[in-house]
């Protein structure tokens, strides 16, 4: 929750400085004046900026929330304490994918922002190489495939920041068959094992899981962009475009979504391995009592995985083909921007390397939990193994620094000072408990005034009529002076007309 409003509050800015500048929140309104706006600049710490530019970067602040890009991306792997069914729903159709949605379309506005296009190339390449190198070493299920996602969105962002809107759409409805199916599939085979989620502790699974291994194995493969399967379509095109751009930026969303590609192949093969093929790992009785779900969970899984091998090859032409009339005006790209044509023309080596990269994560992680199990052991002992390892399995020790150095800090001062001097102190002395207190001493005083003796009340009595009289007199003095104040003011206004 903490994450995502910070997301929130920078897309709220983003609609408050569109409602200043634009007057409107109509889409038509506001894409129809965009050019006339371009001129509108702003100061912010002692540097210019074009107002498109600031409203742009904040919308891509609050995509960056819903879309866990690398900075607002932890809440990702958490929301894996849900139920299963709602992890697939959260990563395949509805809330991850909302940033993705968000910038596609608002391409009108980012098309005229080319340092928000290039900040969302950035952060998406980098996106998709972090999560693809921190899905290495998960040891829970659920998280290896949730860090794939963080990764496949990381494509789909930065192929929106190179323009090619259509392109990361197209990659977002492939991804959501084949991402529901791992997920659906997963959750099959956590039921099965007595809700057991650490690969470690399953294994020898394909003999007694046999659809789940098979599903599990579909969806792996369309995820790595195995040919022909859906991922396959959508995947190498957005390298393409990266590397096809020509620019630094480009190609280095290239370099970094091919090294994220291996990688991919890499973490998808060991889930299979540690879960489905290696030897038994689990407890003898949840190994034993393993079985397939019943019709209602395996009928959702086979329809998927239909869609998981054929969508992204039915679909191509229409999300992507050349002439296709599928996105009407609803994505604008400015001509100088537009680069699709362009992946025809590029060396076929920077065409074939993600997919053999692809092949070599595949072999290398099927080979090392194969036939090389004893030697990984022997490296495992390595220091600088043992380095490599923490700081990928620790997620690069984003959660430690947010847990420990911000959160903690944060919670400290709000105790120290908040808590203590504001709402124990100030409100409370001057709240409840200051009132209360405070009728308590007053009470104590009067009470101390009973005394019993009729000279003390008599004394009070004089002195309160006294303080009564002198009071009034006063008062009146005050109201004839005010009065006769009055009447002086309103006769030289008068003399003055």
């Amino acid at each position: 929750m903490l994450i995502n409003r910070i997301g929130d509050f920078a897309l709220l800015l983003a609609i408050f400085s569109i409602y200043f500048i634009f007057n409107s929140l109509d889409y038509d309104v506001i894409f129809t004046l965009v050019p006339l706006a371009l001129d509108y600049q702003v100061w912010v710490a002692g540097f210019e900026f074009s107002l498109i530019d600031i409203i742009c970067i904040l919308l891509f602040i609050g995509a960056m929330g819903k879309s866990a890009q690398l900075g607002l991306h932890t809440w990702l792997p958490d929301a894996m304490e849900g139920p299963t069914p709602v992890s697939a729903l959260i990563h395949a159709a509805t809330m991850v994918t909302a940033g993705v949605f968000l910038i596609a379309r608002c391409s009108f506005l980012f098309e005229f922002s080319p340092l928000a296009l290039n900040l969302v190339t950035f952060i998406g390449s980098i996106t998709a190489f972090f999560a693809a190198t921190t899905g290495l070493f998960q040891n829970d299920m659920k998280k290896v495939i949730a860090y794939s996602t963080c990764s496949q969105l990381g494509y789909m962002i930065f192929a929106c920041g190179l323009s090619s809107y259509e392109v990361g759409i197209f990659h977002l409805s492939n991804h959501a068959f084949f991402k529901a199916l791992l997920f659906l599939g997963a959750g099959s085979v956590i039921h099965a094992v007595a809700d057991e989620q650490d690969m470690r502790k399953m294994g020898g699974l394909k003999r007694l899981l046999p659809f789940s291994y098979a599903i599990t194995l579909i969806g792996s493969l369309a995820l790595m962009g195995f040919p022909f399967l859906t991922g396959f379509y959508s995947k190498d095109v957005i390298l393409e475009v990266a590397y096809a751009k020509y620019t630094t930026l480009g190609h280095f969303s290239y370099c970094l979504g091919t090294l994220a590609a291996f990688c991919t192949a890499f973490y998808s093969i060991r889930l299979l391995f540690l879960v489905f093929l290696a030897e038994p790992n689990g407890n003898r009785a949840s190994i034993l009592n393993a079985h397939e779900g019943s019709w209602r969970m395996t009928l959702p899984l086979f329809i998927l995985s239909i869609f998981s091998i054929f969508i992204g090859y039915m679909t191509q032409d229409l999300f992507i083909g050349f002439g296709t009339n599928f996105w009407g005006a609803s994505i604008f790209v400015l001509p100088q921007n537009y680069t699709l044509s362009d992946i025809e023309f590029i060396n076929l080596f920077y065409k074939l390397l993600p997919l053999l990269l692809t092949i070599l994560g595949f072999i290398s992680a099927y080979a090392l939990y194969s036939f090389f199990l004893s030697s990984y052991y022997d490296i495992k002992k390595n220091k600088s193994y043992k380095l490599i390892y923490n700081f990928l399995n620790k997620k690069w020790y984003f959660d430690r620094i947010y847990n420990e150095f911000m959160g903690q800090n944060i919670l400290s001062i709000s105790y120290h000072f908040s808590y203590k001097n504001i709402d124990r102190g100030i409100i409370e002395n001057f709240g409840p408990y200051g009132i209360t207190n405070n009728v308590k001493n007053i009470y104590k005083y009067f009470n101390d005034l009973q005394s019993g003796y009729i000279s003390h009340y008599l004394f009070l009595f004089f002195f309160g009529t006294i303080l009564l009289l002198f009071m009034t007199v006063t008062f009146y003095e005050i109201f004839i002076s005010l009065d006769l104040l009055l009447f002086f003011i309103s006769i030289m206004l008068f003399f003055d007309e």
